[in-house]
């Protein structure tokens, strides 16, 4: 089935703008290609270096340039949950690789950071930034010149944006992602939230929170909202960088060790060596990526992604821009309810019928190109299953249902939750921001109050506290931007918010720094760009000016006559207190060169 033809017409208006940067791209990638098995240009000396501490075996292998070596990028890490799993992986997948014919090597280590762990802490300003870290050191381990093809073990918020641009980057190699899946459920979600909120009004204590939190998170995998992790896992199977059906099947179950086994051949299946050669920056184009965005908006993804995908695409040439991901949202309506836009979690929406019936749907609509290469081979039709396991231990896939197991938190394309994806770009005279409103409610689509003016979520936080806050007010939150502080998630204010919003009082937020995922009921107008510190707009809002919040129309406005409005003064503060402590003070030079949100907040391009 060909897509809709408003979907043709935002790929090609992508294909004409990105065709300065995709066509050298694609030279350099096909140059690279073209130089064939490369440890043939490494000198003896060299080489030994590389193989020394193999096998006797996997060193013959390698010495002659017939058998293909894989690399595996890890983000592997014990402390935290996503993470620990990859742990085995290595072991599981040289094994497989000797099973069919080939060599793996840990090519390199990625770090891998928790925004649960930093969430309102300094270390929240290295997060965004440690993509970028992530992207480098990925190309650190496979500068080395040894491999054939790539695999990458990573999950979480950052982690995996870094390792596509990697992957990207060298994109005359094949590249196979794969993912660790969630955790078992925990805590309900909205209960967990419901814990939260008692606890920023005072009346419940830090054991009772301690104890909800715990029961949330509480062992291996991702967390089980829908955020950026999970937001993560199924763009990576729906740009075709899974395997099929890969995405959420939980941690330490046979089927998952078949999947990993089974994505380690895959990626020597599909070498130059062989004769499938998929080189990843080939495999993913203009269409590729108009279907991750679509799949972002079809289940209400998260808005780091306003940022990753256009870092990503811009790795290999492809020119994506918040327009495209508005316009997009105008199209594709929500089919699934995950939360923060519904009850259920990652692992309900897997039982559901999970991205092989989110596919299959969106397919039919006419929603997604089915015409792409994946790593599973050409056309994304074959995603549309469910992943089983054969009485041998291999990985069996089955059609997807026909029918949602659960309507309440899948559902068919005919009859979606909403008729849009609910992330939007808003534009006015504050400047250019992003806003998810696929978990707030349609009365407050739309909110016109003063603003209160605060340079840390920690000044807000503080005047909720005290009792300042019991009215309607647009919290503006500045100089929370990628060059003033590495641009941190601001989820301490939510609770506040919310417990604000169920008072019946008319709040949003506004602010040059990001929520993500997890953004939930109250409607935050983020991202602003050109941010507070490069003398944005949003700096010279002062408190009690009107400012009215409009995702129905796509507009922020502060309601003053340009004239005056133009005439103040940006606003500066002293932002020293953000430069050192926690690592901070290491990633100045970063600060400094940062690109605004819009173009993906990157240091890199």
């Amino acid at each position: 089935m060909s897509a809709d033809h408003r979907i043709e017409a935002i790929t090609r208006r992508l294909v004409e703008r990105s065709k300065p940067t995709r066509e050298p791209y694609l030279d350099r990638v096909q140059r690279a290609a073209s130089k064939g098995v490369h440890r043939a240009s490494l000198a003896c000396g060299n080489l030994a270096h590389g193989f020394a501490v193999c096998s006797s075996g996997d060193k013959a292998a390698l010495a002659g340039d017939v058998v293909p070596n894989l690399g595996i990028i890890t983000a592997y890490n014990d402390m935290l949950s996503a993470h620990q799993p990859f742990e085995t992986y290595p072991a599981l997948i040289r094994e497989a690789a000797r099973e069919a014919g080939g060599v793996a090597q840990v090519a390199g280590g990625v770090p891998a950071m928790c925004d649960g762990v930093t969430q309102g802490q300094p270390g929240m300003e290295l997060s965004l930034f440690s993509r970028d870290v992530i992207a480098m050191a990925a190309g650190i381990g496979l500068s080395h010149n040894m491999f054939d093809s790539t695999v990458y073990l990573g999950v979480c918020d950052k982690i995996v944006p870094g390792l596509m641009i990697a992957a990207l980057t060298f994109g005359h190699l094949p590249a196979v992602f794969v993912p660790a899946g969630p955790m078992t459920s925990g805590l309900a979600n909205d209960e967990k939230v419901r814990v939260r909120q008692l606890y920023a009004e005072g009346k419940v204590g830090r054991a009772e929170l301690l104890e909800a939190e715990s029961r949330s998170y509480h062992g291996p995998g991702t967390c089980t909202f829908y955020g950026t992790a999970n937001s993560n896992q199924m763009l990576m199977e729906i740009m075709g960088f899974h395997l099929p059906g890969a995405s959420f099947v939980n941690p330490g179950t046979p089927l998952r060790d078949a999947l990993t086994r089974e994505a380690a051949k895959r990626a020597l299946q599909i070498t130059a060596l062989g004769n499938e050669f998929t080189p990843a920056g080939e495999m993913i184009d203009e269409r590729s990526i108009i279907n991750g965005v679509v799949g972002l908006h079809a289940t209400g993804g998260s808005t780091n992604h306003t940022m990753h995908l256009i870092a990503m695409a811009r790795a290999g040439g492809i020119q994506l821009t918040w327009q495209d991901i508005s316009d997009l949202s105008d199209i594709v309506p929500l089919l699934a309810r995950v939360y923060p836009n519904g009850l259920a979690d990652v692992n309900h929406f897997h039982a559901a019928g999970g991205m092989g019936y989110l596919i299959k749907q969106l397919l039919r609509g006419g929603l997604l190109h089915d015409d792409v290469r994946t790593v599973y081979g050409q056309g994304l039709a074959a995603y549309t299953i469910e992943p089983k396991l054969n009485e041998d231990g291999t990985v069996a896939r089955q059609p997807a249902p026909e029918d949602s197991h659960d309507p309440k938190v899948l559902a068919r394309i005919e009859t979606p939750f909403q008729a849009n994806g609910g992330l939007k770009m808003l534009t006015g005279n504050i400047g250019k921001a992003v806003i998810k409103i696929s978990a707030v409610k349609p009365e407050r689509h739309v909110i016109e109050a003063p603003a209160l003016v605060f340079h840390s979520q920690q000044d807000m936080q503080d005047a909720f506290k005290r009792g300042e806050l019991n009215r309607d007010f647009v919290a503006v939150v500045r100089f929370q931007g990628p060059k003033a502080c590495g641009m941190p998630e601001l989820h301490k204010l939510t609770p506040s918010l919310g417990v604000l919003q169920d008072r019946g009082y008319k709040v949003a937020l506004v602010t040059d720094g990001r929520m993500s995922g997890a953004s939930g009921k109250v409607p935050a107008a983020i991202h602003v760009t050109p941010e507070a510190v490069d003398g944005g707009a949003i700096a010279k809002i002062r408190d009690g000016d009107m400012l009215r919040l409009d995702a129905v129309s796509g507009t922020l406005e502060v309601l003053l006559d340009a004239e005056t409005f133009n005439a103040r003064e940006a606003v500066k503060i002293d932002l020293s207190e953000n430069e050192y402590g926690m690592g901070r003070e290491l990633f100045a030079p970063l600060r400094r060169v940062a690109g605004p949100a819009d173009m993906g907040a990157s240091v890199l391009y």
